[in-house]
């Protein structure tokens, strides 16, 4: 697939919301769909870069989450919810995304940039490791605030 463009989301239009219908249930069967006002908190927060990539024929088929913030220890970097369409995969979609979204944060002077990924998601697994992030011996805990 030649023509990537990988780019910041802007405004959370009807194209980014049809987008997010498409894409957000192949991360997550059970992840509540998204309307607009849901992705304007999040293309308007300062601290969130909502990344898309488009095709050759300008359709949005991948999107990337970075967060940065500032900790006592120093300015961190998080990517969540990677998501590339099922026919973009194998074509440097997420390689792509995942390139944008370190540069960001190095131009950002983050110290580090972390992300958590399923170990049976084997191609995201072999896409981080190919991109340069080294899998942490660290125990990950969760504490669910909803319901």
């Amino acid at each position: 697939m030649s023509g990537i463009r990988i780019e910041p989301a802007i405004v959370a239009d009807e194209e980014l919301v049809e987008a997010f219908q498409r894409l957000l249930p192949l991360l997550s069967k059970s992840a509540t769909p998204l309307e607009a006002y849901d992705l304007e908190s999040i293309v308007a927060s300062p601290a969130t870069t909502l990344f898309v990539a488009r095709d050759g024929e300008n359709q949005i088929v991948g999107t990337l989450t970075l967060v940065l913030f500032r900790s006592p220890s120093g300015a961190r970097g998080w990517i969540e919810d990677v998501i590339v369409d099922e026919e973009a995969r194998g074509n440097g979609v997420g390689e792509a995304l995942v390139d944008a979204a370190i540069d960001l944060a190095r131009r950002s002077n983050a110290r580090t940039l972390d992300l958590t990924s399923n170990p049976t998601r084997e191609a995201a697994n072999r896409l981080y490791v190919r991109c340069g992030f080294e899998q942490r011996t660290t125990n990950v805990y969760r504490f669910s605030l909803e319901g």
